[in-house]
């Protein structure tokens, strides 16, 4: 049995996604993970993360570099970028969430998403990718692309299938969807790079992307890449004839709430995306995967690993049943391990065994970028009432 190799650690953020991260590598068993500590923008937030677990509290990054092999950046997408190449630059391996980068205005005090010119928004977001892949280039380290739905188990028996029986996607039709983030930052294009089309779009987009990759190196031994895509977006809640019932969030500043991408690959097959904050019910994460030798329905969230049925709401008071569910009374898809099902330890553990064993990386910075490159190129198309735009990739 070989001796585990320790990994010291560090988390960039105190907020949700960092709750997450800290859950998941907790629960790392091939690797020793020393979690060293957070450093965190908001200060007072932060010390109580650092705290709550049992862990120091860094005044500055650069600090909390000194003393880490690896750093989990879990901050909005703004910041993704300045973080991301500092841990590269000082030869550490980068666990960053998404969406990767992206544009964030101009700076002044009245832009608006809705009103930006998506052309350089597409131009800004690429550059973006070009800065971060380059400091991958000229750094000892590596950046691991923290999309979970690449290691929800449902999306990897998926590539087993893919890999096994040389099978070719014909059209993948997917989703996510709920009645609104939580998040403050979310409203507001300046600090996630647009609206759902990225900041949902981005989930069942990149397993789409990752899985014609897994096709084509199957088979002839190259990655299938995006061509052009189409897309429409939509502002649903900001409508005057919007009826509110108060189940669904509509105080967004700037983003779009409603998305549609029609993705065409290399090889002339499809992918259809949607992304919504106007879908009640709780969340609603799918891959339905059309191919010539086999259909597969990833259900991630909802799935009918267990059902519950309560007829009083009470009852399940201090019970957590499933994400964004609206009322726990009555029948409810509850979920035994949410987490597991979305693939954040999976994540979390294939990362670990890259950093410390050098194992192949599912989701590595060509995918990350060719991510971007579509969505930012589906912005274009929607301003352009759905036209066809070619997309830019990454090998």
């Amino acid at each position: 049995m070989k001796t585990k190799k320790t990994v010291r650690t560090g988390i960039v953020g105190s907020g949700f996604s960092a709750t997450f991260h800290f859950e998941a590598l907790r629960r790392v068993y091939q690797t020793d993970v020393d979690v060293v500590g957070v450093h965190s923008a908001d200060a007072e937030q932060g010390r109580k993360y650092a705290a709550d677990r049992g862990i120091r509290f860094f005044d500055t990054l650069e600090a909390m570099l000194d003393e880490v092999d690896a750093i989990h950046v879990c901050v909005p997408p703004k910041w993704h970028e300045p973080i991301t190449i500092a841990g590269l630059e000082r030869g550490k391996f980068v666990v960053c969430e998404k969406p990767l980068t992206g544009y964030f205005g101009d700076d002044s005090e009245d832009f608006h998403w809705q009103r930006a010119d998506k052309n350089v928004a597409l131009a800004a977001a690429l550059a973006s990718v070009d800065r971060i892949l380059e400091a991958e280039r000229k750094s000892q380290g590596r950046l691991l692309y923290a999309e979970n739905w690449i290691y929800a188990p449902s999306i990897q028996k998926e590539r087993e299938i893919l890999e096994k029986t040389g099978g070719q996607i014909l059209w993948i039709h997917g989703e996510e969807a709920h009645s609104g983030s939580h998040s403050v930052d979310y409203a507001y294009a300046a600090r996630c790079g647009g609206g759902v089309l990225i900041g949902k779009g981005c989930h069942p987009l990149t397993a789409a992307l990752y899985l014609k990759r897994v096709e084509g190196r199957a088979r002839d031994g190259r990655p299938i890449h995006p061509k052009t895509v189409s897309a429409r977006t939509h502002v649903i809640t900001q409508l005057p004839a919007f009826r509110d019932e108060g189940h669904i969030r509509k105080d967004y500043y700037d983003i779009d709430d409603f998305s549609a991408m029609h993705v065409e690959f290399e090889d002339g097959t499809i992918a259809d995306i949607f992304a919504s904050d106007i879908v009640v019910g709780g969340i609603h994460n799918w891959l339905d995967i059309c191919a010539n030798n086999h259909r597969t329905t990833c259900n991630i969230n909802p799935n009918t690993a267990m059902q519950t049925y309560n007829p009083v709401e009470k009852n399940f008071a201090d019970i957590y049943v499933v994400e964004k569910i609206g009322t726990k009374q009555g029948w409810a898809c509850t979920s035994p391990d949410e987490d597991w099902f979305t693939g954040y330890p999976q994540e979390i553990e294939a990362f670990y065994r890259t950093i410390a064993y050098g194992e192949p990386l599912e989701t590595d910075s060509p995918l990350a970028a060719d991510a971007i490159s579509t969505i930012y190129s589906a912005y274009v198309s929607a301003d352009l009432d759905g036209a066809a735009v070619d997309v830019k990739t990454y090998q």
